[in-house]
């Protein structure tokens, strides 16, 4: 007799939790004061950019010119507005030119130029009555942002007869990360409490309903302190802090559902509470463990790009992932030690069992009073699915498939003043600047030269830019010793797909000396280019490792294949749903955001990993409930069923309360915060009601036994290395018949509620 491998042990852990429950939330407790104290201001530290790849060609000529001509990239412009007066008139320009001398005076600042002072018509609006001040504010994000905090008070507003407005990349950064924490805050204030409300509908206690709350608060508390730190070492998106609250949330209640189920399971089956806690640890703590491992994995593969603003994401997600898991089987099994039976208290459905008992309600049974059997609606469902499999899994994945083809059409550009409310300082400022000014920079590019060259090199060179397609004009060269740099207007939209290929064809046109191109067509190319040349890998270590922890699960050669297909499956709504509403325009009205025509470039692949890593979430959690009925009864439509009849609900309601999480955050005045707010909650809606509900049991049903198939070899490692939820029966070596059922009345029991 050989008995089947039941997973990694957590005995040790067990032991001390259920021996020391006390002193494990005291520790606990106290780490999470230290991570309030820790992770403050951390929002104050974060960049509000990070799309640009550091390593590019267009970040280096964007260095380079502001090295050698910080004249040239301005990052801070002064709208300045002289009412019904001209700009050219006399008390106008004598109090511009002053603004102008006191801009110039301020540290950090340089390159500072202006209307006035240089006489540029494209800096001076087509009626007159507006011109512009330009500067660059030196160093990075951070710096930038601190001198703008500084300096904004003292410019902003009425000067004599000037009226004064900021605009410019810094500003609008400034003002995004701004009204992002804003949005957060209020995310987080609407989140919260409804979360609480349909907890206290699932749990039905109000006492359990508050665990899976606190765990959030901690996995979000403690992750804001692990950022602070990553922020001392390298930039990080403030767009990360979205993440850690949807996921810090999401995947507490997640983890509490499944482990306080569990919980009560063992307790209405008559175990002690020490005995409850421990079985409960052994098995769904296992698959917490093992389902935070594949999320946290999902999110890593953004680590493989060279955008910090990915790379936060990574560093958010990980740190929130693993601390809500830690939460889970620390902080949880400790409270669930010292609740007891009271986990159950505060239960508000008893009122409305007491109702339907005085109004004489019957069952099936036909005694007043008593419920159905819970999860009976979702076996039914299960044994409907598999009863017209075919017709189940063919629908379904066309209807999927039908859903993603917008994404088909995707256009990807970059993030600008756009992404903003209409309402924003920095927008309002940008749109004048655009609408108002024959100069604008709306397509102009840079070109960074570097080598000794003659004037006549200079002049074939320019000749030859101009002659290509898509650019209107150049001006230049600007020289200083053996550097120079080229403006080059671009026809179209600043990012559009001529300024794009312009990009590509200057790059391509050979001079007598080094080039380098800049601009917001170049920098778009780059981060197509370096995300394209990355997400090869990023897919493969996500394919690769799912296909590894679910065989692990399993044992299963094809299981970990259909995960990893119906998950992809499970994504198509979402990306249509991006291009449908947030790229054509469609429900902008009612959604307030300004259409661009495009999506951000780095956007797919941040929801595509956020998302496929719930997805697993929930795939783990069947999977290990079908598992462990297979591996008990050896009936694979039973184990199935039995599967989706235990965790459908529970899978269901998670996904619900991550929704409502997200949602929250896809109230986001900012665009791409709304989008990844919305996209990732239609996605783990649909993967919770359609995917799991009924293309999976299709799926396996479809399948039958071979299912379970795994080679000789693949077989004895997993027996040897794998997890499973149940604490198997031994099963005879050799034998490949079914295992006996258990008696219906055994298999079959569960408890009121989650």
């Amino acid at each position: 007799m050989s008995e089947v491998n039941t997973g990694p042990s957590l005995g040790g852990w067990t032991r001390f939790v259920t021996a020391r429950p006390r002193l494990s939330l005291l520790v606990a407790l106290v780490i999470t004061a230290l991570a309030v104290f820790a992770g403050s201001g951390v929002a104050d530290r974060m960049g509000s950019g990070g799309w640009a790849d550091p390593d590019a060609e267009s970040t280096y000529a964007t260095q380079a010119l502001e090295r050698e001509f910080p004249a040239s990239q301005p990052n801070l412009l002064l709208l300045v507005d002289s009412g019904s007066r001209s700009v050219d008139d006399p008390a106008v320009a004598a109090e511009a030119k002053r603004l102008t001398d006191r801009l110039a005076a301020e540290p950090g600042i340089t390159g500072v130029g202006s209307y006035w002072g240089t006489g540029s018509a494209a800096l001076r609006a087509e009626d007159g009555r507006e011109a512009l001040i330009a500067a660059r504010i030196e160093g990075d994000e951070k710096t930038a942002a601190a001198a703008l905090d500084r300096i904004a008070p003292e410019f902003r507003g009425t000067h004599g007869p000037l009226e004064v407005s900021l605009g410019g990349p810094v500003a609008v950064q400034h003002e995004m990360q701004d009204i992002i924490q804003e949005d957060l805050l209020r995310a987080e204030l609407i989140a919260l409490p409804v979360t609480l409300v349909l907890l206290v509908m699932v749990f039905g206690s109000a006492v359990a309903a508050l665990l899976p709350l606190g765990l959030g608060i901690v996995a979000i508390l403690g992750t804001n302190a692990v950022l602070r730190g990553i922020t001392e070492l390298t930039d990080v998106s403030v767009f990360a802090q979205n993440l850690t609250t949807a996921l810090g949330l999401g995947l507490a209640v997640d983890y509490a559902l499944f482990i306080v189920r569990r919980f009560r399971e063992e307790l209405a089956e008559g175990a002690e509470v020490r005995d409850a806690v421990g079985v409960t640890l052994r098995t769904a703590g296992r698959t917490v463990l093992f389902s935070a491992l594949t999320v946290a994995v999902s999110l890593a593969a953004m680590l493989v790009f060279p955008q910090y603003f990915l790379r936060s994401f990574a560093y958010a997600g990980i740190a929130v992932v693993l601390l809500a898991a830690a939460a889970a089987l620390i902080l949880l099994p400790a409270a669930l030690m010292l609740l007891g039976h009271r986990v159950n208290a505060l239960d508000l459905r008893v009122l409305l069992r007491r109702g339907r008992r005085k109004s004489g309600a019957r069952d099936g049974s036909g005694v007043a009073g008593a419920s159905a059997e819970p999860g009976a609606g979702w076996g039914r469902t299960a044994a409907l699915v598999m009863r017209r499999a075919p017709v189940f899994a063919l629908a379904t994945a066309a209807g999927l498939i039908v859903l993603g083809l917008p994404f088909l059409g995707a256009t990807f550009g970059t993030a600008d003043y756009r992404q903003l409310p209409s309402s924003a300082d920095s927008r309002v400022v940008q749109e004048e600047i655009r609408d108002g000014f024959p100069g604008s920079p709306s397509g102009s590019l840079e070109v960074f030269v570097e080598g000794a060259a003659t004037p006549a090199e200079y002049a074939d060179y320019r000749s030859r830019i101009a002659a290509l397609p898509g650019a209107l004009g150049v001006d230049g060269p600007v020289t200083s010793g053996e550097h120079g740099y080229f403006t080059v207007r671009a026809e179209g939209e600043a990012v559009g797909q001529e300024a794009q290929q312009l990009v590509r064809d200057i790059r391509a046109e050979p001079a007598a000396f080094d080039t380098s191109v800049t601009g917001t067509a170049a920098v778009l190319v780059d981060s197509k280019d370096a995300i394209a040349d990355r997400l090869p890998w990023a897919v493969a270590i996500i394919v690769v490792v799912t296909l590894l922890l679910v065989f692990l699960l399993t044992g299963s050669v094809l299981i970990p294949v259909q995960a990893v297909v119906l998950n992809a499956l499970s994504l198509t709504a979402m990306f249509g749903a991006v291009v449908w509403v947030f790229q054509d325009g469609n429900l902008s009205g009612l959604l307030g955001f300004t259409a661009t025509g495009d999506i951000e470039t780095t956007l797919p692949v941040l929801m595509f990993c956020v998302a496929f890593g719930l997805s697993m979430d929930y795939g783990v959690f069947l999977l290990s409930r079908i598992k462990e009925e297979y591996d008990r009864s050896g009936d694979h439509e039973q184990a199935v069923t039995f599967g989706l009849r235990r965790t459908g609900g529970l899978i269901t309601a998670a996904a619900v309360i991550l929704a409502v999480v997200m949602v929250g955050i896809g109230t986001s005045r900012v665009t791409n915060t709304k989008m990844l707010g919305l996209g990732i909650a239609l996605a783990v809606l649909m993967d919770a009601m359609v995917v799991r509900s009924l293309l999976v049991p299709a799926v396996m049903k479809l399948t039958g036994r071979a299912t379970w198939w795994a080679p000789g070899p693949l077989r004895r490692f997993h027996d040897r290395f794998g997890l499973s939820e149940g604490e198997s029966k031994p099963v005879a070596e050799g034998d490949t018949g079914d295992p006996a059922r258990p008696e219906p009345a055994a298999r079959d029991r569960d408890t009121a509620g989650v």
